[in-house]
């Protein structure tokens, strides 16, 4: 009756032998590795702090300007530019201007990461269901685990500072723009492909002109998801060293400062309205494009 009262587990000995198996394992790992590791992210700390120090050391109404223009070019629409260059003034007027640029900064490295790695990864799915049977449960468990277990062997490979904060934002974000390439390229429908092959395109021609242009609402729609995620997870990665909009939020957490919180919880609010209505109006415009309602 024992056997029934009481699940079988592991002896508190056992778990314990376990633990100290796996952690002298990873220490042992980064014992041998960190230094490698951190030659290899060099330069991409560099090009970080170049980016952050640019943005920072440039004034004001030219930022206000870039901004404004990209936002025009990816929305085509005043009231949009205006919304999202008036929420920039009103950040700067509260004194939020230097650790909205470095939070920027962070996103903006981490995007381009995002796109730069997720893409290739997510084509590669679409054309190999091996390939999506392998990656799939991988991105499941990126989505799943608790974004604070990021940090912790991200932290023992490179301590704390900027890379540590940008890989851990990476991991966390760069799932739903794998996700939806791979979904994209197969949405595309087997008729249009058909006909390429009747033309006598190759599969690098397949691809390149027809099948990833037909997928870029769903692939723009993952970059969308991609910067929803990452400016979530900048709050978390200010534990460990990241600069900008977070440091502010975990300082008025530790110190019950309610004002500081709110502040720059809703300076992170605006950055991520403004990324999301951006980006979801010119995936809106290359959806109407592709079916042939577009005007631009």
């Amino acid at each position: 009756m024992e056997f029934f009262r009481e699940f079988p587990s592991l002896s508190r000995a056992e778990l314990a032998s376990l633990r100290r198996s796996i952690d002298g394992s990873f220490r042992d790992f980064t014992r041998s590795w960190a230094e490698t590791l951190e030659s290899f992210f060099h330069p991409l700390l560099r090009f970080l702090v170049w980016f952050e120090n640019l943005l920072l050391a440039t004034p004001w109404p030219v930022i206000l300007l870039v901004i404004g223009g990209l936002c025009y070019a990816g929305a085509r629409s005043w009231k949009i530019t205006a919304a999202s260059v008036l929420a920039f003034v009103v950040i700067g007027y509260f004194g939020m201007w230097d650790d909205t640029m470095s939070t920027l900064a962070i996103i903006s490295v981490a995007t381009f990461l995002c796109i730069a790695i997720g893409i290739p990864v997510g084509i590669l799915m679409a054309r190999s269901d091996r390939m999506q049977a392998t990656i799939t449960p991988v991105l499941d468990v990126m989505q799943t685990i608790p974004s604070f277990v990021y940090l912790i062997p991200v932290v023992m490979l490179l301590g704390i500072g900027k890379v540590p904060g940008l890989i851990a934002v990476c991991i966390y974000a760069i799932p739903p723009i794998v996700r939806l390439t791979n979904l994209g390229i197969r949405l595309v429908d087997k008729d249009i492909l058909e006909a390429a092959d009747a033309f006598g395109a190759s599969p690098r021609q397949k691809l390149w002109g027809v099948q990833v242009p037909l997928a870029l609402p769903n692939i723009f729609a993952g970059v969308n998801q991609t910067i929803m995620m990452a400016l979530a997870m900048v709050v978390i990665a200010s534990m460990i060293g990241v600069q900008g909009l977070g440091v502010p939020v975990l300082r008025a957490i530790s110190n019950q400062y309610l004002a500081l919180g709110v502040m720059n919880g809703l300076a992170i609010v605006a950055l991520a309205i403004i990324f999301d209505r951006v980006s979801q109006t010119y995936g809106k415009r290359l959806q109407a494009h592709r079916k042939g309602h577009g005007h631009d």
